[in-house]
């Protein structure tokens, strides 16, 4: 039972407050030092709430309450002083005091505080990344809370484990060490650097050359010669990224440990088993995609402290006066719009304007929060700027990766041409999506009546005109918008993104602590599945992959519309753990030269690729967009996060499926017979 520490040097005044808390069911512990107190609540894991006078001997009030939040921030303190003044007050706040009462106190009053308090634990522990304890039982330790469950942590450790004392499989072995022969029918085709390598070469020697694990000897004449790795070696690195996938995938879906710590822990297994040099490794951290995740992060910061995600949302959100007008219409307009402007931006320029939105929503009907509506808002608006990938090959860097496949055999689209081929599934897409989330929480969320264009409307009128610095970020956006069309071949995505920051610092419109304040912890997750990605292709083990799924397809899945089907499912599975662009490459050179032998049109097994590569809604690493939406979605008040991993795991494993339904029923064996090829 938690209990309420009551820290008084006047044992008078203490003993009241403790005799009258007990007559309401509160236990308490009493103390008159604050040296005494800071003991107990180091050593005593039962007191979440302290009722701390400000005038003690020895350690002022003040002092304490500092002391106590630096090692437990979760820990809420009330200050009730006999000897109270503003700037007293002020400093206890700025110190995290929950409350600040003023002696004599109606011990109504103070039972009162100390229900909020405990009712606020939940969020103060949320605010502080403190994961939930659980006692009595060793079945409910090793499931554990959010960010702390050991026993997944336990299953993830003995998976690795297995892995790493097993022998590689032998197709493994026939894979790395088969050597190109520039064929139709090599084994290793499909490996990402197949093009890179030269002739006679092999996976494991490409490899052991690429990252400089060659050892140097001496031959039989005396020359000096470079001895790459045994295939043996590398089959161990590619088993280490299997299990580091395996741990990685596990660790995100079920919040075993905090996202962040997920993240760093693709870098450590991949330091300290060898996968990679370590410069290697950190270059591998250090994307552009990375950079760009840093800096829309930032720059939605400045949208929102200027308010222009307000005139933002008059222009896109004029027709959501209802929920269904919400998801029926913004939804596929959103989807439609990220087929040819990135999709992160969209999300990154939106998700702050919805946040805005929902907090506006359960002030108006006065409640403290509504995460079914925010679950709705995030990941449907996220799912949809996923699926507008199939549109045109402007919507991200993996159409691009597998135009430039077909046309290494003289099958690539126009442009023109792949809009016509994909841009009909987007709008439906949309609808579906709409759909289900209607169907989905309209029952759930508290909040009944959602009309969005007024709320929106609302906000901006509350702002006033335009100022200065709106201007600027607005010409600023407009800028980096125009940069990413035209120039992200050669600047990337993460270029303009810094540049826009050091614009948006140099006019004094953002400033290091906006930049600097931002969720780390998402820049580092995508970061790891960057990292997590090169690993996988560089060392062979997404060719062992690949090669596994394809060995399990029936005849029926060989050629036409099976082949088609077969493809875009392993990539769909596939681009949840690994980049879009990863996964492109991995699977494209594998899936192409087969659609080529058995008589298919090589673009409907390339574009089925591509397509599916959109479907990354299951997990918070498939795609900036799903990383983006996760760091923007807590709850501005009480910090607690809103949507979970859970959320997208959930949610997203239906949503990939309609997306495969979709994709078969509508494009495959729809208007793409129509077309023809």
């Amino acid at each position: 039972m938690s209990r309420v520490l009551l820290v008084d040097q006047d044992s008078a005044d203490r003993s009241r407050i403790a005799t009258a808390l007990a007559e309401r069911g509160i236990a308490t512990l009493e103390v008159d030092r604050g040296e005494e107190a800071l003991k107990l609540v180091r050593s005593s894991s039962d007191i979440d709430i302290v009722v701390l006078d400000r005038k003690l001997p020895g350690m002022s009030g003040e002092q304490l309450l500092q002391e106590i939040k630096s090692f437990k921030p979760a820990v809420h303190v009330i200050m009730l002083t006999a000897h109270g003044s503003y700037r007293s007050a002020m400093e206890s706040g700025r110190l995290d005091a929950f409350s600040y009462l003023e002696k004599p106190c109606e011990i109504d009053d103070l039972e009162a505080v100390i229900a909020e308090a405990r009712a606020d634990k939940v969020h103060a522990m949320a605010r502080h990344e403190i994961p939930h304890g659980f006692s009595g039982s060793i079945f409910r330790w090793l499931i554990g809370s959010n960010g702390s469950r050991p026993g997944v942590v336990l299953l993830g450790a003995i998976i690795l484990a297995a892995l790493l004392i097993s022998d590689p499989p032998e197709r493994m072995l026939t894979l790395l060490s088969a050597p190109k022969t520039g064929s139709m029918q090599d084994v290793n085709l499909g490996y990402a650097g197949y093009r890179k390598m030269a002739e006679g070469e092999t996976v494991a020697r490409h490899f052991s050359t690429l990252h400089g694990f060659d050892r140097k000897a001496t031959a039989d004449d005396g020359s000096a010669v470079a001895v790459p790795l045994p295939p043996e070696k590398v089959a161990f690195k590619a088993q280490v990224m299997l299990g580091t996938l395996i741990i990685a995938a596990l660790f995100w879906a079920t919040g075993a440990v905090p996202v962040g710590v997920t993240a760093l822990l693709v870098g450590v297994l991949m330091y300290f088993l060898g996968v990679m040099k370590p410069d290697a490794i950190a270059q591998a951290y250090a994307k552009d995609a990375v950079i760009f995740i840093f800096g829309v992060l930032a720059i939605a910061s400045a949208i929102s402290k200027t308010g222009l995600d307000r005139r933002i949302g008059l222009l896109l959100l004029g027709p959501a006066s209802s929920l269904p007008r919400l998801l029926f219409i913004f939804l596929p307009l959103l989807a439609i719009g990220c087929s040819f402007i990135s999709e992160h931006a969209f999300v990154a320029f939106i998700m702050p304007l919805f946040m805005m939105i929902y907090v506006s929503s359960v002030t108006a009907v006065g409640i403290r929060r509504d995460r079914a509506l925010a679950v709705m808002f995030i990941l449907s608006i996220c799912f949809a700027a996923n699926i507008g990938g199939p549109g045109s090959p402007a919507a991200g860097g993996r159409n691009a990766i597998m135009l430039g496949i077909l046309g290494d055999y003289g099958a690539a689209p126009t442009f023109g041409e792949w809009v016509m081929y994909g841009l009909p599934f987007v709008p439906v897409m949309a609808l579906v999506v709409a759909a289900y989330f209607y169907f989905v929480f309209r029952r759930k969320i508290a909040v009944r009546t959602l009309d969005v264009s007024s709320i929106v409307r609302h906000a901006a009128e509350k702002i006033g005109p335009m100022h200065r610095d709106e201007y600027i970020v607005a010409g600023s956006l407009l800028g980096l918008v125009l940069l990413w069309i035209t120039l992200s071949d050669t600047f990337g995505m993460g270029g303009p993104a810094i540049l826009c920051l050091v614009v948006l610092n140099i006019f004094r419109v953002i400033r290091w602590r906006d930049m600097a304040g931002i969720p780390w912890d998402v820049v580092a997750l995508y970061a790891s599945a960057c990292a997590l990605g090169k690993g996988l292709a560089d060392t062979g083990a997404a060719l062992y992959l690949a090669d596994g799924f394809v060995s399990l397809l029936p005849a029926v899945f060989r050629s036409g519309e099976g082949l088609a089907i077969a493809t875009s499912l392993f990539t769909g599975i596939c681009t949840q753990f690994m980049s879009d662009g990863a996964t492109v490459s991995a699977i494209g050179p594998i899936t192409v030269p087969m659609a080529l032998i058995s008589g298919t049109a090589p673009w409907m097994v390339g574009l089925a690729t591509a397509f599916a590569s959109s479907f990354a809604h299951m997990l918070v690493i498939g795609t900036p967009n799903n990383a983006i939406a996760y760091a923007l979605a807590k709850d501005p008040l009480t910090g607690e996060q809103l949507v979970r991993l859970g959320d997208f795991f959930k949610h997203g494993f239906f949503v990939l499926l309609l997306s495969f339904v979709v994709l078969w029923g509508w494009v495959f064996f729809g208007y793409w017979r129509w077309i023809g090829f």
